[in-house]
């Protein structure tokens, strides 16, 4: 008998140990705007003030584990100008680039980075492209 409580208790605590790191969601944490990225994508040169011949990078901070979809959807004016996404999957916390060119340049003015993480709205950046 004392056999089985003991298995039966070792059953219970392996059960509650298995789901300890499963309540661990992908959870957005920070957006971070730049000039240039870190080896882990993450910004290395913050700012919100760009020229109009600067690649505008975008870093989407991320905890915990799973995974999703993360869109930006860059704007200028109250138009978009671009919307991508990108599939993820992290165990831990990451940092996802997202990053905005332009071949005649931007035009000056605000813009907006708006970020979603599987279609529901994470957070938004706004910045400004100046002539210089």
């Amino acid at each position: 008998m004392r056999t089985v409580h003991i298995s039966l208790a070792i059953l219970i605590l392996s059960i509650a140990i298995s789901g300890c790191g499963s309540n661990q969601t992908l959870k957005v944490d920070t957006l971070q705007l730049g000039r240039s990225l870190n080896a882990d994508n993450s910004v290395g040169n913050f700012t919100t003030t760009f020229a109009p011949t600067d690649t505008i990078y975008l870093a989407v901070l991320t905890s915990g584990a799973g995974d999703g979809t993360l869109a930006v959807r860059w704007s200028f004016g109250g138009r978009v100008i671009s919307e991508p996404t990108k599939k993820i999957s992290y165990k831990d916390s990451a940092a996802t680039e997202f990053h905005l060119q332009s071949g005649d340049g931007f035009p000056p003015g605000e813009y907006k980075a708006e970020v979603s993480l599987d279609g529901k709205p994470v957070g938004t950046r706004e910045f400004k492209v100046e002539s210089r």
